[in-house]
């Protein structure tokens, strides 16, 4: 039996969804953090969409050496001759390329015969297999295909080359034992259907994306097609930390689990949600709030007699590990550092000494940090911000619930000179905003989303800040992220991060 591969599509099909983009640096923080995983496959971009797109799928196939790195491609010469060229520099390079199935796609959006498809699938495949070896082919819309044509279209792909064939369920729409049937049907009457690997791409528009997955691989599927955290198109994709807790913990069912370092998940789960600016569900599985805590009577004594009777794996099996180690403000690096490590984090010494120095500074402010307030510091590193412009170095506000606020910022410019203005608005942070856009002057844009989220217990705990602005013009979203115990403190630096990025 192979062992089952994860694809992971965060960076293209997950970043594609609304309010989810990540600047090139982000997207090469999230591919390492995915190599850590230990996935199989990176999609890491769509590479013909835009020039910033090629060059993150370029930048990322060239500093991943432990995945192979795919582009997506149109079944079309100038998005293959594209995929390529983004990612020839990867230790294993994959084009992966796509064309609709369906009556519905081919009649409407694609305009075309059963037969003109079939002669393009095999005839662009082909084109693609000069580039390289290792070639994977989508049949958009499959779940909603004619299992006869299907079979035609995966021979053609197969013969020309194909060594991944993806039967997405691209709007969400079939069920679990529709997957597994379909799957199986494939395998069963596809020539050579043993020589390449089948792979299901479920979204999750009914909620089915991790069920239809799962019976995919029952159906005899040796790849899934996933996202941290379920991101993606509408509703979202298949969750990976879902899918991949679910294979381990029944291993009676799902033989051959994946190669994943499940250990892992939970920091790589953290550090997508802080990119773009989100937080999990309280109940989401495996990485929400609530995954792993009990309160009713009944469960709380259950599981103080035996972890099993309520809990089906380990928080430590998914990286949440319980703290040995108290830290404050005379702890020094060696023991910092070792809790870092023990919550999975491996900094360099520069990224040490910069959160170390941020650590002390809370330490003055708070008596007890927890393992929360440590993950915070991590995913705000230095390095989001050693580019800006522009950085807070103290404000002012003055605000009743009788007057308008007013605020006076102070930033600090790069060569080390400071400039300074003051605005009035509705409420502390309004008034901080208003007088940042008069000192920085930022394109014309709209602040669609702004929150705070405390990021442990307690009146002293870090506020996490997390904004969303639009350019005027332009459909993308961008976000910033700020953290202090002061919120209003937290809410300009994730004000200033965020025009950082559009200016």
């Amino acid at each position: 039996m192979k062992q089952i591969k994860i694809f992971d599509t965060t960076l293209r099909d997950g970043e594609q969804s609304p309010g989810c983009s990540m600047n090139l640096q982000e997207k090469l923080e999230v591919a390492h953090a995915l190599e850590k995983l230990k996935v199989d496959i990176i999609e890491a971009g769509f590479a013909i969409s835009s020039p910033g797109d090629f060059e993150s799928v370029k930048s990322i196939a060239e500093a991943v050496h432990d995945c192979t790195v795919a582009s997506l491609a149109r079944l079309n010469i100038k998005d293959i001759d594209a995929a390529y060229e983004a990612v020839r520099g990867a230790a294993d390079p994959r084009i992966h390329t796509f064309i609709a199935t369906s009556p519905l796609h081919m009649q409407y959006k694609l305009k075309m015969t059963e037969d003109q498809v079939l002669e393009k699938t095999e005839k662009l495949v082909a084109y693609a297999k000069n580039y390289c070896s290792n070639i994977e082919f989508s049949a958009e819309d499959a779940t909603r295909s004619d299992p006869a044509f299907l079979v035609k279209v995966v021979n053609a792909a197969i013969r020309a080359g194909a060594t991944t064939i993806n039967i997405p369920d691209t709007v969400g729409y079939t069920t679990p034992a529709e997957m597994q049937n379909l799957i199986a049907y494939l395998i069963a009457n596809v020539e050579n259907s043993d020589k390449v690997d089948f792979a299901v791409h479920c979204h999750n528009d009914l909620g089915l994306g991790v069920a239809n997955s799962l019976a995919g691989v029952l159906g005899g599927a040796t790849q899934i097609e996933c996202t941290i955290n379920g991101l993606g198109e509408r509703a979202g994709n298949t969750s990976l930390e879902e899918v991949v807790m679910a294979m381990r913990t029944r291993p009676d069912i799902y033989k051959n689990p994946p190669r994943i370092d499940t250990t892992k998940i939970y920091n790589t789960s953290k550090l997508v949600y802080n990119i773009i600016g989100q937080t999990p569900a309280i109940n989401k599985p495996i990485v929400g709030a609530n995954a792993f805590a009990h309160e009713a009577g009944i469960h709380q004594h259950g599981v103080l007699a035996n972890r099993s009777t309520y809990e089906i794996m380990t928080p430590e099996s998914v990286g949440i590990t319980a703290n040995k180690i108290v830290l404050g403000k005379h702890s020094g690096k060696h023991a910092f550092d070792t809790r870092l490590r023990e919550l999975g984090y491996e900094l360099s010494e520069e990224e040490l000494l910069d959160c170390f120095e941020k650590f002390k500074v809370l330490c003055d402010k708070k008596k007890n940090i927890s393992d929360s307030d440590l993950r915070a510091l991590v995913t705000h590193k230095k390095k989001d911000t050693e580019n800006a412009k522009y950085s807070l170095d103290r404000f002012y506000v003055h605000a009743s619930n009788v007057l308008s606020a007013t605020s006076t910022v102070r930033l600090k410019l790069t060569n080390g000179s400071t400039i300074e203005d003051a605005a009035v608005g509705n409420g502390p942070v309004d008034a901080s905003y208003n007088a940042v856009r008069k000192l920085i002057n930022p394109p014309a844009h709209t602040l669609e989303k702004y929150s705070i989220n405390a990021v442990s217990e307690g009146k002293d705990s870090l506020g996490e800040a997390m904004v969303k602005i639009r350019v005027e013009g332009s459909d993308d979203l961008v976000s910033g992220r700020g953290l202090s115990t002061d919120i209003v403190e937290a809410s300009i630096i994730a004000y200033i991060n965020a025009l950082e990025k559009i200016i």
